[in-house]
C-alpha cells in the first residue's frame, strides 16, 4: 500500500517526499506523537529569498529555524560511541552526530553542504539503527524542484551567480536518493523530505520562473506576480476587443 496514506496532505503538498523501507508507516503508527512534532516543524518551516541568498551553507539560519522548533519539543543532539574488540584490544569507534534525536526516531538536515555529507548521515543512521538506537530516521533536504529559482536570482555584489553555490555536488534529492536506492542506509527505514519552492515566500509560481528562464534580477521578480483580480480570461479578453 503506498506510504502517501500516511502523510498528511498539505504536507505532501508542501514537500517533496521518498519513502524507504516502510518508515512513513513506522512513524505514523510506532510513533505518532515525534510524527506529529516533525509535521510541526515542516507546517511551520518557511524560507524567503534572503534565507536563499545567505552564505553559510549549513551554519545559514535555515537550520536554525527547525532547531527553534524541534529542540523545545525535546529533540536533542544524538552521538553513537561503540566498543569493539579486536584480539582482546578495546578500539572505540564513534559515528559522527545526528542533528536530532527523540525516542527512536532521528531528524538530520542537510540544506547546502558538501554531497559526501549523506554518505555520513547514512552511515550514522545505519549505526544507531543496528546498535538499536533508532527505528527509522528522516533525512530533511534540498529538492531539485528549487534550481530554476536559484538561477532566477541573478548575480551578488561581486558578480557571483546565486545559483553557483548550490551546484550539483551540494546536498539535494539528486545527490541522495541514489545513495538510498543503493542500499546505503542498511536496514534502516528512512524517509526522505525535500524542500520545494512551495516553502518561499514572496515568489511567483515556479513555472512562470522557468518560462521567463535566467537571469532574472532579485527585484524584478514580482514584476513577475499578476494580482488574481488582475487576470482575465481568454474569453473575457476577446470579448473587450
Amino acid at each position: 500500500m503506498s506510504f502517501t496514506k500516511y502523510i498528511p496532505d498539505d504536507i505532501q503538498e508542501k514537500y517533496e517526499i521518498h519513502d524507504y523501507r516502510h518508515a512513513a508507516a513506522i512513524l505514523a503508527n510506532e510513533y505518532p506523537e515525534e510524527f506529529e512534532q516533525i509535521c510541526i516543524a515542516l507546517r511551520e518551516f518557511r524560507l524567503t529569498i534572503e534565507d536563499i541568498k545567505k552564505k553559510g551553507g549549513n551554519e545559514s539560519d535555515i537550520p536554525k529555524k527547525i532547531s527553534s522548533i524541534l529542540r523545545p519539543l525535546g529533540w536533542e543532539e544524538g552521538k553513537l560511541s561503540a566498543k569493539t574488540v579486536v584480539n582482546d584490544t578495546e578500539l572505540n569507534v564513534e559515528t559522527h552526530k545526528i542533528d536530532y534525536v527523540k525516542e527512536r526516531v532521528a531528524f538530520d538536515l542537510e540544506w547546502n553542504s558538501k554531497d559526501q555529507t549523506f554518505d555520513r548521515d547514512l552511515y550514522a543512521f545505519r549505526a544507531f539503527f543496528d546498535y538499536n538506537r533508532i527505528s527509522v530516521g528522516v533525512l530533511f533536504t534540498r529538492s531539485t524542484t528549487l534550481d530554476p529559482l536559484f538561477k532566477s536570482l541573478g548575480k551578488d555584489a561581486d558578480g557571483k551567480k546565486y545559483s553557483d553555490k548550490y551546484g550539483a555536488s551540494t546536498t539535494h534529492l539528486g545527490k541522495l536518493l541514489y545513495r538510498l536506492d543503493s542500499g546505503r542506509n542498511g536496514g534502516c527505514p528512512v524517509l526522505v523530505i525535500g524542500i520545494t519552492p512551495n516553502c518561499v515566500d514572496g515568489i511567483p509560481d515556479i513555472e512562470t520562473i522557468a518560462e521567463v528562464g535566467e537571469p532574472v534580477l532579485a527585484q524584478d521578480i514580482a514584476t513577475l506576480i499578476v494580482p488574481e483580480e488582475e487576470e482575465l480570461s481568454d474569453t473575457e479578453t476577446e470579448e473587450s476587443n
